[in-house]
C-alpha cells in the first residue's frame, strides 16, 4: 500500500464500497489519507487488468486524481501482480520511486561487494606475495575437463584462479555495478605494492548513482559522478 500511493510512511488500511459495489481502499497516515477506487476487471485468458484511481481525500475537485491500469497474471489458480517490467501503470512517478529504491539497495550491495573484493585482494597478497594482475585472478578455479562428467571436480586454487571471489565479481560485474582494480605504480610484487578498487553503476540512475572508490591507503569513498569512476577526493565512508 505504501508504494502504490507514494506515502512516506506505512498507513492504516480500511476497505469500503462505492454505491456500485466497487471496492474503495483507504490508506490513512498522520499526514494524509489516500483513497484507491478499483473499477471493473477486464479479464483476458490468464491476464486481468484493474483500472484504479488514486486521490487525496481532501481533493474535493478531483484535480489531482491519478489513474492506474494494474495488470495481474493467473498462475496455478492464483492471481499475481505482473513483474515491474510489464506492469501496466500510468503513473511515471511510481516507476521513478521504485527505481530510486532499487538503486539505493544496489548501492549498499555494491559497497559490500567492493569491501569483499578488498579482503580477497589482501588474502591473495598474503598467499602469493604479490597483488593479482586482474580481478579474474581472484575467481574460482576451473573444473577438470579431462575427468568424466560423473567424476568432474574443481581443480586446486592457483595464482591465476585463486578461488577468493565468485564468478560475477571476478568478471567485474555484479548486482548492477561494474568493478575494477588498478595497480598503483604498475608494481604487483610484495607487501608494499599498492592498488585501488572502484565500483560504478552499470546503468547510471537505474542501478545506482554513487560511484565507490578504495584508495591506495585503504580509505573508502563514495560520490555521484554521473556514472564515472570515483576518486580519493570523494566524501569518506565509514
Amino acid at each position: 500500500m505504501k508504494r502504490f500511493v507514494l506515502l512516506n510512511v506505512p498507513g492504516k488500511a480500511t476497505a469500503t464500497a462505492n454505491p456500485a459495489g466497487r471496492p474503495i481502499v483507504r490508506c490513512e497516515t498522520p499526514d494524509v489519507t489516500t483513497e484507491m477506487s478499483i473499477g471493473g476487471t477486464d479479464t483476458r485468458d490468464n491476464l486481468a487488468f484493474l483500472p484504479m484511481e488514486l486521490r487525496d481525500v481532501t481533493d474535493s475537485t478531483g484535480a489531482n486524481v491519478r489513474q492506474i491500469s494494474m495488470g495481474l497474471v493467473r498462475e496455478d489458480g492464483q492471481w499475481r501482480l505482473l513483474s515491474i517490467g510489464v506492469l501496466l501503470l500510468d503513473l511515471p512517478s511510481l516507476e521513478v520511486e521504485w527505481d530510486a529504491e532499487e538503486a539505493e539497495a544496489n548501492e549498499i550491495t555494491a559497497l559490500g561487494n567492493l569491501r569483499r573484493l578488498a579482503d580477497a585482494v589482501e588474502t591473495y597478497r598474503r598467499t602469493y606475495f604479490r597483488l593479482p594482475e586482474s580481478l579474474a585472478s581472484l575467481g574460482p578455479p576451473p573444473s577438470d575437463s579431462s575427468a568424466k562428467k560423473t567424476q568432474a571436480k574443481t581443480l586446486a586454487a592457483t595464482r591465476e584462479h585463486a578461488g577468493l571471489a565468485d564468478e560475477e565479481l571476478a568478471r567485474g560485474n555484479k548486482n548492477g555495478y561494474e568493478f575494477r582494480i588498478i595497480i598503483a605504480g604498475a608494481d604487483t610484487l610484495g607487501a608494499p605494492a599498492k592498488y585501488q578498487l572502484s565500483a560504478i553503476p552499470s546503468s547510471y540512475g537505474r542501478t545506482g548513482k554513487r560511484s565507490f572508490f578504495r584508495d591506495t591507503e585503504g580509505g573508502w569513498h563514495g560520490g555521484d559522478h554521473g556514472g564515472a569512476v570515483g576518486s580519493a577526493s570523494d566524501p569518506v565512508l565509514q
